[in-house]
C-alpha cells in the first residue's frame, strides 16, 4: 500500500499530456484530462529506496529489465515529463545519487571505447552512409539522413572560411566524414584525433581507400597529447560533452594553444541553457562520464583562455529531427540488432535515442555550434553570415 501511494505522488503531477498508469495490483488510474495518450504498465513495483536515490537510473532499469512497459511513443512521455513544472524529472530529491566518473587519460579511453567500440557493424545498421553519430543539419524538411549529415560537415567548414593547403586539427573525429571532406574538398591538411580502437582503424582504411596518405592522418591518442603542433582551424563535434566537467577549462585552453595566431575554431556540441547537468541512467549505460555543459559555462571557459565568440547558432530542432531519424533506423533493423545483442539492450537503446529526442524538442537540452577566434584579431573573416551560406 506504501509503495502504490508513493508512485501515485510521484506520477500524478508528472506529465502534461494523459497518462493511464497500470499498477502491479491490476488496478488503473488515469492522469489528465482526456483520452490516455500514452499507458505505462508496472510489472511490479521498482523498490521506493531505488527511486529516490536516482528516479531516472531506477525507472530506465525498469523499463530495460521489462519491469515496466510503455504502449506509445517513449518520446512524447518524456517530452511530457520535461515540460511539466512538477515532474519528478525535475525534482532533486530524485536525483541524490550519481554514477562516479573520472576524467584522467585512461578512463577517458575507457569511456569512449565503451560507447563507440561497441562495433562499427552496429552502428552502419542505422546511421547513415557516412557514419555520422551527431547533429544533422536539415536545410530542407525533404533532406534525407545522409544528405542532411553532409549539409552539417559543410555548414562547420564553410563557417571556418578556409583556406587551400592550410592546416585542420579534428578532436574526436568520429568515423572521419568531415575531416575527410575537408581534405578532399576544401584542400585542407588534415589530422583527426580519437580514442576509439573501431573508429581509428576505419578512418585509417578510409584515408587509404581514397588516397589521402599525403593530407590525412588520423591518431589514437588523447586530444591533450599533441605537444606543441599548431593548426590553422580546428574542428571538434560533440566532444565537450565527454570530457568532464572538471576537464573543460582544459579543453578550451588546448584549442587556444593548438591554433595558430590568427587561427578560427568551430566547437559543436550538447549544451544546456539552464545550466550544466549530468543524467544518471545515461552515465551509466550509456555515456560513462558524460556531462552536458551550460551556456554560459561553456561561455567563460572560452573567453577565459584567450578566446572570442565570433558567432553562435542553436540547432537543437535539428538535432531532434536527427535522433528521431536514428530510432526509425534502429527500429527497422532490430532483428538484425537481435542478432548482436539481448532485449535489454535493444530496449535501453531505443529509450536512449527517444529519451534524447524528447530531451532536445522540450528544449531541457540544445546543441550549439560556437564560432571562436583566438583572440580578438584572429582569422580575417567576413563581417556578416552571407559567407556560411554560399
Amino acid at each position: 500500500m506504501l509503495e502504490k501511494k508513493f508512485y501515485e505522488s510521484l506520477l500524478k503531477n508528472s506529465f502534461n499530456i494523459p497518462v493511464k498508469i497500470t499498477y502491479w495490483d491490476g488496478s488503473t488510474e488515469t492522469y489528465g484530462n482526456g483520452e490516455p495518450q500514452v499507458a505505462i504498465k508496472f510489472n511490479e513495483p521498482i523498490p521506493i529506496r531505488q527511486v529516490l536515490k536516482n528516479a531516472s537510473i531506477a525507472l530506465g532499469e525498469g523499463y530495460m529489465d521489462g519491469k515496466i512497459e510503455i504502449d506509445g511513443s517513449i518520446e512524447d512521455l518524456i517530452t511530457s515529463a520535461y515540460q511539466s513544472a512538477d515532474s519528478f524529472l525535475k525534482n532533486k530529491k530524485f536525483i541524490r545519487y550519481l554514477p562516479k566518473a573520472s576524467h584522467n587519460e585512461e578512463a577517458s579511453k575507457k569511456d569512449v571505447q565503451d560507447h563507440y567500440d561497441i562495433g562499427n557493424n552496429f552502428y552502419k545498421l542505422w546511421l547513415d552512409d557516412t557514419m555520422t553519430y551527431s547533429c544533422a543539419y536539415f536545410e530542407t524538411p525533404e533532406d534525407d539522413l545522409k544528405t542532411a549529415q553532409m549539409n552539417k560537415v559543410h555548414h562547420i567548414l564553410k563557417k571556418l572560411d578556409p583556406k587551400p593547403r592550410r592546416t585542420l586539427l579534428d578532436i574526436g573525429c568520429g568515423w572521419g566524414t568531415l575531416m575527410l571532406t575537408a581534405a578532399q574538398e576544401y584542400d585542407l591538411r588534415v589530422v583527426g584525433v580519437t580514442l576509439s580502437q573501431e573508429q581509428y582503424d576505419y578512418v585509417n582504411s578510409e584515408i587509404k581507400r581514397l588516397g589521402l596518405e599525403d593530407v590525412a592522418e588520423v591518431k589514437l591518442t588523447d586530444y591533450r597529447e599533441l605537444g606543441d603542433a599548431k593548426f590553422d582551424y580546428i574542428t571538434s563535434v560533440g566532444m565537450f560533452e565527454h570530457v568532464g566537467k572538471e576537464n573543460l577549462g582544459e579543453y578550451f585552453k588546448c584549442v587556444n594553444h593548438y591554433l595558430t595566431d590568427d587561427g578560427v575554431a568551430l566547437i559543436h556540441g550538447i549544451t544546456r541553457q539552464q545550466g550544466g547537468a549530468y543524467n544518471g541512467w545515461i552515465n551509466k549505460w550509456i555515456f560513462p562520464g558524460g556531462y552536458v555543459p551550460g551556456l554560459t559555462e561553456n561561455m567563460d571557459h572560452i573567453i577565459e583562455n584567450g578566446l572570442q565568440i565570433y558567432d553562435m547558432e542553436s540547432l537543437r530542432r535539428h538535432y531532434q529531427k536527427t535522433t528521431e531519424i536514428w530510432d526509425e533506423n534502429f527500429l527497422a533493423v532490430r532483428p538484425q540488432v537481435a542478432e548482436m545483442f539481448d532485449d535489454k539492450f535493444i530496449r535501453m537503446w531505443d529509450l536512449y535515442l527517444q529519451a534524447c529526442a524528447a530531451s532536445f524538442k522540450s528544449g531541457n537540452i540544445d546543441v550549439i555550434q560556437y564560432l571562436i577566434t583566438k583572440g580578438a584579431s584572429g582569422h580575417d573573416l567576413p563581417m556578416t553570415r552571407e559567407y556560411m551560406y554560399k
